[in-house]
């Protein structure tokens, strides 16, 4: 049997990721909001809950860092070919400490969750039932993520740090075929980033609000970010300045229209918003829509800038599996 060499110096580091991005910004900004903002929809529309998603998909975390310690993998049709899943060793303590939220709640959610038929809990193990992989599976995000992910090889590429030509097509097809592990990757880079929000605005709800209105603005100024031309494109500073000051931008999104995009009811966007303008977050305008203020790049930006560490580690471990299969 042939043993395959690495040529390491094909592979890329968490820095050199991280840093393509920031540089390249403005070529990027849309498709990473649009792969959030959808991500967020689908942690929010399972179960009308962020936070049962999120107990959800950090047990089945739990499982697949079982599989990657045991050196086992499954194919994106192999994994939910399976009945169930179980996890072995479960505690409320442990829960409450990763998503950052009280045992009673954590508590309340997994009864909820138990109640539904979605989990089943015998002392201090959980079986996940196949039917909550129709909540979690994640067929369009993997389009998503893959599109992201080519994109900032492109980025790679023209600053030629990274020397594989990808397309989109080829980016699935390798999450799917490594599932377990990329999955895996994928939720390592998710939760803390979530949970990151959810402690920085209070609560999932009012993150997932924002991010409707920072998506909406990103849209409308979207051909003022465009340079077409990643060496020329605009930095991270530089491409929020453009869209905090919503250069050439239609007007907001009313709470009426963020309701419809989420399915999350107008009253307590509203409630949220109530929030977000206190916090000088969000103001509102003669029409009664929301814009982003200049606010965010004192609040949000300089804490973005910290977690997207977790985008470029995810980012970074896909491209070198790329490479070496």
């Amino acid at each position: 049997m042939s043993i395959q060499e690495i040529d390491f110096s094909k592979t890329l580091t968490d820095e050199q990721v991280y840093q393509t991005i920031m540089r390249n910004y403005s070529d990027l900004s849309k498709d990473w909001i649009t792969h959030q903002w959808n991500w967020m929809n689908s942690v929010y529309n399972s179960f009308n809950d962020h936070y049962k998603y999120m107990v959800v998909i950090s047990l089945i975390e739990k499982t697949l860092q079982f599989y990657d310690q045991m050196n086992i993998q499954y194919t994106y049709d192999e994994y939910y070919s399976k009945s169930y899943l179980e996890i072995e060793s479960f505690s409320i303590t442990e829960l409450s400490q990763k998503l950052d939220l009280p045992k009673e709640t954590v508590r309340r959610k997994v009864l909820e969750l138990e109640n539904k038929g979605v989990i089943t809990r015998n002392k201090k193990k959980i079986i996940i039932d196949r039917k909550a992989f129709n909540y979690v599976k994640p067929e369009n995000q993997i389009k998503f993520s893959s599109k992201y992910i080519c994109l900032v090889s492109n980025a790679l590429n023209k600053h030629k740090i990274y020397s594989k030509k990808l397309n989109q097509v080829s980016v699935e097809n390798m999450i799917k075929k490594k599932f377990s592990l990329c999955w895996r990757w994928f939720y390592r880079m998710q939760i803390p980033l979530i949970i990151g929000y959810h402690k920085f605005m209070k609560d999932l709800s009012t993150f997932h609000i924002w991010g409707t209105v920072a998506m909406n603005q990103v849209l409308n100024v979207s051909r003022q970010l465009d340079t077409g031309n990643s060496e020329a494109s605009l930095d991270y500073i530089a491409t929020n300045n453009v869209l905090l000051k919503n250069l050439g931008a239609k007007p907001g999104i009313s709470a009426m229209s963020i309701s419809d995009m989420t399915n999350i009811p107008r009253a307590t966007i509203i409630r949220k918003c109530m929030y977000l303008l206190k916090e000088d977050l969000i103001k509102i305008s003669e029409k009664k829509q929301y814009i982003l203020t200049t606010r965010n790049s004192k609040k949000i930006l300089p804490y973005q800038s910290e977690v997207f560490w977790f985008k470029a580690k995810f980012i970074r471990k896909i491209l070198n599996l790329l490479v070496i299969s």
